[in-house]
């Protein structure tokens, strides 16, 4: 699919988020159960989903044909930022068929000594037709990630870097602010946990919405049950 076909097709939709790290009840060491996730998702309606891994990459592909936000996890001695984070596993997720790759777009400092400009203009020249999501926690990284020349910025690192305030729901500000700063799709992402939050977001002017936790995570959505409950 071509970058316009693409974004046609997330304009308005619902991303779903299936992911399951090593440690949660979901993760299979040798295998995944992701692709059944989403099925789910994309039986629903989704448009796209968004996962993480090469393994969970190529298996949701063959099972949905939907677009995929590709990304790798990956902690680093020193270094706060944890997805994709390399060139390396930029190549990875090129070679198992990502159809949008997700970045860490935050200013901290980086492994490879590049600034987040130089590391998107570099993919940029490797991979010239790559579609790039920004992953972002506030306004100045996300006007920064645009100028750069990201092709979509998500807000999915607000509250999650230590310098911004961790809500107990979705940065409904942080999106309308991005809808009105920059000229490329704002993906809403974070802590969107019922259906009218994800409608806000689109009425605030997000592109589209990604929710992972409230549909994929069942250890996080029993957990809210029991809090409350409690």
């Amino acid at each position: 699919m071509g970058k316009e076909e693409i974004l046609n097709i997330l304009r308005g939709g619902l991303i779903v988020s299936c992911q399951a790290l090593p440690g949660e009840p979901l993760y299979l060491e040798n295998d995944t159960i992701m692709p059944l996730m989403a099925r789910a998702a994309k039986q629903a309606g989704a448009c796209a989903i968004r996962t993480n891994g090469v393994r969970d990459v190529i298996a949701i592909k063959e099972e949905t044909n939907l677009p995929v936000i590709g990304l790798i996890k990956k902690s680093y001695d020193g270094y706060e930022q944890y997805i994709t984070f390399t060139m390396d596993e930029v190549d990875q997720l090129v070679e198992a068929g990502a159809d949008i790759i997700a970045l860490d777009c935050t200013l901290r400092k980086r492994k490879d000594g590049r600034t987040v400009e130089e590391f998107i203009k570099a993919i940029k020249e490797k991979y010239p037709r790559l579609l790039l999501m920004a992953d972002i926690s506030n306004l100045e990284e996300g006007i920064n990630a645009w100028k750069a020349g990201v092709d979509m910025v998500g807000t999915t690192l607000s509250g999650y870097t230590s310098y911004t305030t961790k809500l107990d729901g979705p940065d409904y500000e942080l999106v309308e602010n991005l809808v009105n700063s920059i000229k490329i799709p704002v993906i809403a992402e974070g802590r969107i946990h019922y259906p009218e939050q994800a409608k806000k977001m689109l009425e605030l002017g997000a592109t589209s919405v990604v929710v992972g936790g409230a549909i994929t995570r069942p250890l996080e959505i029993t957990n809210r049950f029991i809090k409350a409950i409690s």
